[in-house]
């Protein structure tokens, strides 16, 4: 009895490892943010124990965040097959190359319906089994044009203050510095003119003193 769940145990190591060994690890990003009204690449990369086959398929699926059931949204099998009907009809395109091992995928004119997570499945025959991708999108808003009229007066009016203001800074000492030049002038022309007096005083004084025989 123990031999034999010994060799069980065993047994069911090595599918295990085997499992491991055979199966396709997909890569995606935890979280994509875009505008609302673009356009934004999904981007979904795999790794496989193979050889790229031609009986490789790639599926991609959306839930909502209300946790809805999930959705179709793209499948490629030799070649990339649009959804023909529900949310994303006509507005998703491949954007991969399995031969790059990237099954990415481009949603065109984003909503906010469109909130939700995202999943990449990837098969490559042998390798049918492995992890899968899930990439959560969120929809931003976009900024309205009241606001964006709002932002550009406000730093319009912050800036031109601020020309204001250096322009009267400048002004000032341009008036500050011609002040200062005509006193300095004024008491030039002063000194000089009060020198000129004393020198006429001098000369006047040497005049008066009369000559001796």
């Amino acid at each position: 009895m123990r031999a034999w769940l010994r060799a069980a145990l065993v047994l069911g190591a090595q599918l295990r490892a085997l499992w491991l060994a055979a199966a396709v690890e997909v890569h995606t990003a935890k979280e994509v943010v875009a505008v609302n009204g673009t356009n934004q690449r999904l981007k979904c990369t795999f790794s496989s124990s193979s050889p790229v086959s031609q009986q490789l398929s790639v599926s991609w699926n959306f839930q909502p965040e209300d946790l809805s059931a999930h959705e179709p949204v793209f499948y490629y099998l030799k070649e990339p097959y649009q959804p023909p009907s529900g949310r994303f009809k006509d507005r998703v395109t491949w954007d991969g190359n399995v031969e790059r091992h990237d099954v990415s995928i481009m949603v065109w004119n984003l909503k906010p319906s469109d909130n939700g997570t995202f999943t990449c499945q990837v098969t490559n025959w042998p390798d049918v089994y492995g992890t899968i991708g899930e990439v959560r999108l969120r929809v931003v808003q976009k900024v309205s044009f009241s606001e964006i009229h709002f932002l550009a007066v406000a730093i319009g009016s912050a800036s031109g203050l601020m020309i204001i203001v250096v322009t009267a800074v400048i002004i000032c000492r341009q008036h500050r510095r011609k002040a200062r030049d005509r006193r300095a002038e004024a008491a030039e022309a002063a000194d000089s003119e009060r020198k000129e007096k004393e020198s006429l005083k001098m000369g006047e004084k040497k005049d008066s003193i009369p000559l001796e025989d």
